[in-house]
């Protein structure tokens, strides 16, 4: 009788610390206006009528900011709408980007919003995805060892808590375009990614290879 006790108090403790990571809130602004956009984007780029910009998470995808420190890569996402410097993709919406996550270079990992909220970062998928920034990345500024551990914790807290089928790459995208889960309506609509980066990516999977994701589609 004892020894069934403590494997049930055993049990218990374990599953609550699957759930349990230190997640600094930091809010963007998410006001009418960015729900309003929000829910436009949904309707126009994807074909879904919806009252709330709610998502169902599906996925999880990484990528990294270039932006080399979390006040300005913050700064990129607070406003609802997109600043001029991102005059690729302003003519498809208004919308600024953003994402759920965002994991400063030190690992600590900020919260921008629900994560069942819709956040613009990445094409054609942002209906199912929860995103993952991280600080820096591309020539000069490799993503760090502490980003690598906190993507690592973070992946396995968000499929403790959702359905997780995928973990990709932000430039992995593109393998989805046949997919029942790709709803971008425009096929021009394309940007080329390479975040956040192959060996980050191949790092983050290995430490996770137990939860056995669904395989990235082949092109």
């Amino acid at each position: 009788m004892r020894t069934r006790l403590l494997l049930v108090i055993c049990a218990v403790l374990l599953s609550s610390c699957k759930s349990t990571l230190n997640i600094v809130s930091k809010p963007i602004i998410f006001d009418a206006e960015r729900e309003r956009l929000t829910l436009e984007y949904l309707e126009e780029r994807y074909g879904l009528e919806q009252d709330s910009p709610e998502i169902t998470p599906k996925m999880i995808v990484l990528h990294w900011t270039v932006i080399p420190t979390f006040e300005k890569s913050f700064s990129a996402f607070e406003k609802p709408t997109l600043p001029n410097w991102r005059p690729d993709i302003k003519g498809v919406s208004g919308l600024n980007v953003s994402s759920q996550f965002m994991v400063d270079r030190d690992g600590t990992i900020y919260r921008l919003m629900p994560e069942t909220k819709m956040a613009r970062h990445v094409i054609g998928l942002n209906h199912c995805a929860i995103g993952v920034e991280n600080v820096g990345g591309g020539e000069g500024q490799p993503l760090t060892k502490a980003q690598v551990k906190s993507n690592i914790q973070l992946v396995r807290y968000l499929t403790d808590k959702y359905d997780i089928e995928y973990l990709i790459g932000h430039y992995e995208y593109t393998r989805f375009e046949n997919h029942s889960l790709w709803l971008e309506k425009d096929s021009g609509y394309r940007t080329v990614k390479t975040d956040p980066g192959k060996n980050f990516m191949e790092k983050v999977r290995k430490a996770v290879k137990s939860l056995d994701f669904k395989p990235v589609p082949t092109l």
